[in-house]
């Protein structure tokens, strides 16, 4: 290891491999996952911040961090130097969103660095700019969490407030965003899922029904139609924490109100243009919708999924509609759903036809309430890690030695959480 691992991971490994018993494979696969994201991804700046690369790609998505991170909230709540480096992350997200809130991936330093040179708003810190909601999602809920495992408030600062003013006037300014927003995509000789239609604009959606558009979806990929469903249900989550943080820690009744009512706006949107009548499964939620009537029934492996709806908390894992939206994304009426000798379960349009990831695999499981049904999936995914003991974006169903991406810390982080999952330990909501 190039860092020496905090006392309270090492005694984090060793109370999972004895929950683990006879496990090894597992318990070799947590130490290695456990501690490759702190050990490789993880660079304290000069300025007190936290920067996390994603893995193989040398730039900090707002997502892919904050996940990265958020199994250490367990050792956070009694480790500060832990809880240092993951409130040292939400600060610099902060500055992220206040330099560029459509942005999706940011430098280290602003030296120009890019995924591609776009047609948009492009400037020196900025990685990428594909505007994803989740993207001011994952902050907001990253400095709850942080807030409610340690009870730490010191974040919510002039940074937070900034942010959260910037996050709540762009997604009111999507909601219409033909007409209101200033923001355009254009990717050239590229994949038509990497660019824009209409010249940077998307694809048309009816305005101002409650809920907020999104150029792209958590897997990078343009949406197809501009509501996507599970990333604003992750906005209704996250508008209801901001409202609890504005009325218990900033005392702002303002703030508190208009996220509530911003959040109850969204909610029956959604409710009512995203629900649909399933001939087999019932009522179930669309993936994405338009509006006008047009939808998608699907899934992606990326979170927010409509796998992952409990796991951000917009309903509980018994809900009738959440539970008939879960049988119809595990089977083949999910596109992206897929069977194989060695594994099922869903894969995205990100990847090969036949990849499953193990991000969706490891959510199946966080969505479980059956403990049994964790331990099958986490033997999975042992199965599937291509002999490295570590997490992939994606495998071949039939031949897990053949994956995409062998260095992926959100995947990683992911499994990691399962496992503590299964051996009693949660992050705190």
């Amino acid at each position: 290891m190039d860092k020496k691992l905090p006392k309270s991971m090492e005694e984090m490994i060793k109370n999972v491999r004895e929950k683990l018993g006879n496990e090894k494979k597992l318990g070799d696969m947590f130490e290695k996952c456990f501690t490759n994201t702190l050990d490789t991804t993880v660079k304290h700046m000069e300025d007190g911040t936290t920067y996390v690369i994603t893995g193989d790609i040398p730039a900090m998505w707002l997502r892919d961090s904050v996940c990265q991170l958020r199994p250490y909230l367990i050792l956070a709540k009694e480790d500060e130097e832990v809880a240092d480096t993951i409130e040292g992350l939400v600060n610099r997200l902060y500055r992220c969103i206040q330099s560029d809130a459509y942005a999706n991936a940011f430098n280290e330093k602003g030296d120009g660095m890019c995924w591609e040179k776009d047609e948009t708003d492009m400037g020196p810190y900025i990685w990428e700019r594909k505007y994803e909601i989740d993207s001011l999602c994952f902050p907001i809920q990253l400095s709850y969490l942080l807030w409610k495992n340690t009870g730490r408030t010191s974040h919510f600062n002039e940074d937070f407030k900034k942010a959260v003013s910037i996050i709540l006037n762009v997604w009111r300014t999507e909601q219409n965003h033909e007409a209101n927003s200033p923001y355009r995509f254009i990717r050239k000789n590229c994949y038509f899922t990497d660019t824009l239609s209409r010249d940077g604009k998307g694809s048309f959606v009816k305005p101002n029904i409650g809920m907020t558009w999104s150029g792209f979806r958590p897997s990078d990929d343009a949406c197809v139609y501009g509501y996507l469903v599970p990333s604003n249900m992750f906005a209704v989550v996250v508008l209801e924490y901001i409202a609890q943080i504005a009325e218990l820690v900033l005392k702002d009744e303002k703030l508190k109100e208009e996220a509530l009512s911003f959040s109850k706006e969204i909610r029956e949107a959604i409710e009512n243009y995203a629900v649909l009548k399933n001939y087999e499964f019932g009522k179930v939620y669309a993936y994405e919708i338009d509006g006008f009537g047009q939808y998608l029934l699907m899934d992606d492996a990326n979170v927010p999924s409509l796998l992952s709806i409990p796991y951000l908390g917009y309903v509980d894992f018994k809900d009738e509609v959440y539970q008939n939206t879960r049988k119809m994304i595990l089977s083949e009426q999910n596109p992206y759903f897929y069977k194989g000798t060695k594994a099922q379960g869903i894969g995205s349009p990100h990847t090969p036809v036949n990849y499953i990831w193990h991000i969706s695999l490891g959510m199946q499981g966080l969505t479980s309430d059956d403990r049994e049904y964790k331990k099958q999936i986490l033997d999975t995914i042992a199965a599937t890690d291509g002999g490295t003991n570590m997490m992939h974006e994606g495998f071949h169903v039939d031949q897990p030695e053949k994956f995409t991406r062998d260095w992926f810390s959100w995947a990683n982080a992911v499994f990691c959480e399962l496992v503590l999952d299964y051996c009693g330990y949660k992050v705190e909501r």
